[in-house]
């Protein structure tokens, strides 16, 4: 798929959730998902995370708190490393996520913190 979208949603999600992370996920792709992997990337990376409407910034803190209500653990951490590629900084990470745990319970909450802290001791591991 060689498309406007598509070409600008695969620079954007490298750019935020990182080379490596998105490189892997396309090498991977087979008959089977490809077409799924084509979609995300031009769908919601390219037509949603490309508009102007909101900051990259801001669209990371909202991702935060959806993905931590839902809960999708893989995806926030992925996402977490992304906000802070995105300028957000640790303790904005933290306050989502007490407004999550009240909003989405203390559970959710409990697990956010957790996942929120391995993708930064990660990301700031391959920062040093």
């Amino acid at each position: 798929m060689t498309t406007e979208s598509f070409d600008k949603g695969l620079q954007i999600r490298k750019e935020v959730v990182g080379h490596e992370y998105v490189e892997r996920s396309m090498a991977a792709a087979d008959d089977f998902n490809r077409p799924f992997q084509e979609l995300v990337t031009a769908y919601c990376w390219g037509e949603v995370w490309g508009r102007e409407g909101l900051t990259r910034r801001e669209r990371s803190l909202l991702n935060l708190a959806m993905l931590a209500a839902m809960p999708r653990p893989h995806e926030l951490k992925l996402h977490v490393m992304g906000a802070l590629r995105n300028g957000v900084t640790r303790e904005e990470v933290r306050e989502v996520l007490l407004q999550v745990s009240i909003y989405a319970g203390v559970p959710t909450g409990i697990d956010g913190f957790r996942i929120a802290r391995e993708a930064i001791e990660e990301f700031e591991a391959a920062a040093s």
